[in-house]
């Protein structure tokens, strides 16, 4: 019987070793068209990630339907959708408009609890713009009591909302993961969370450090490259102290490629080379 325990240990032991080895890998997107997703995934990709007027918050369900069949057909995982409220519902300022925003919203998150989409993106640079001589403060207020009304609405459909800080040249209000943070713990409900964007933080010269500092909240993330938002690998940016600080806070999520494609066909397999690359050497 010695023999058999004994080889019975070895191979515990073996797998544990290869399991403590193992590399640290999250998931990876990409954001593009929902119809490119069986090229995403032949080349390696997990989730395809899409935006909001894929949706279709202002149109019927019956021409929703459409993409409901698509998805089903394509056997498509869509990790998220972006651009969540449209510019032309703005959030903040005397010119708010809530009430419609939120009958939008309220369409957008229904539509993803129905294709199985776990996370919005709240981007939306300029629906929170905050014009100008307007306080920031109310504006602040204004934003965080939008994100009170959806929460609920969110949890309804089985779906994270995720804020998005964006840098300077896309909006002026919420422009670091800080920011971000306050906001979440404004709101104070487990369906509106926080996406880290690499591509911004690092245009906003923000440290690796914060993903760890509010990593609690940390749900998704974004990447592109800093000088001309290109996709992994076209300048050889090093991701390597974010990536780190992902690994740090044992972040399990999706890391989704939200770039300037010059060919996808062409570079979304070296991008995917070159995170995996990234993430092996930590």
């Amino acid at each position: 019987m010695k023999p058999f325990y004994y080889n019975i240990l070895l191979v515990c032991l073996t797998l544990g070793m290869a399991s403590f080895s193992d590399p640290y890998q999250p998931e990876f997107a990409v954001c593009t068209s929902v119809s490119n997703y069986p090229l995403l995934k032949a080349t390696g990709y997990t989730y395809v990630e899409s935006n909001v007027s894929y949706l279709m918050p202002d149109k019927s369900d019956a021409e929703f339907q459409e993409h409901l069949d698509e998805i089903r057909k394509l056997e498509a995982r869509i990790i998220s959708c972006t651009s969540f409220i449209p510019g032309s519902l703005p959030l903040i300022g005397p010119e708010a408009r809530h009430d419609e925003a939120v009958v939008w919203a309220e369409s957008a998150l229904r539509r993803a609890g129905m294709a199985n989409i776990p996370y919005i993106v709240f981007g939306s640079g300029k629906a929170r713009n905050v014009p100008e001589n307007f306080s920031k403060e109310e504006a602040t207020e204004q934003f965080i009591s939008f994100c009170k009304q959806i929460a609920p609405l969110a949890q309804k459909y089985k779906v994270t909302v995720v804020i998005e800080p964006l840098n300077r040249s896309e909006t002026n209000l919420i422009n670091s993961l800080e920011e971000g943070a306050r906001i979440v713990e404004a709101v104070d409900h487990p369906n509106v969370q926080l996406l880290c964007d690499i591509y911004h933080m690092m245009r906003e010269d923000e440290p690796a450090s914060e993903i760890v500092k509010y990593g609690k909240y940390i749900r998704h993330c974004h990447i592109a490259e800093r000088e001309e938002r290109t996709s992994p690998g076209t300048k050889g940016d090093d991701f390597r102290p974010y990536f780190k600080a992902l690994k740090q806070i044992g972040y399990k999520g999706c890391v989704s490629i939200e770039c300037r494609w010059k060919d996808l066909d062409k570079e979304i397999q070296p991008a995917l080379f070159y995170m995996r690359e990234q993430f092996r050497s930590l």
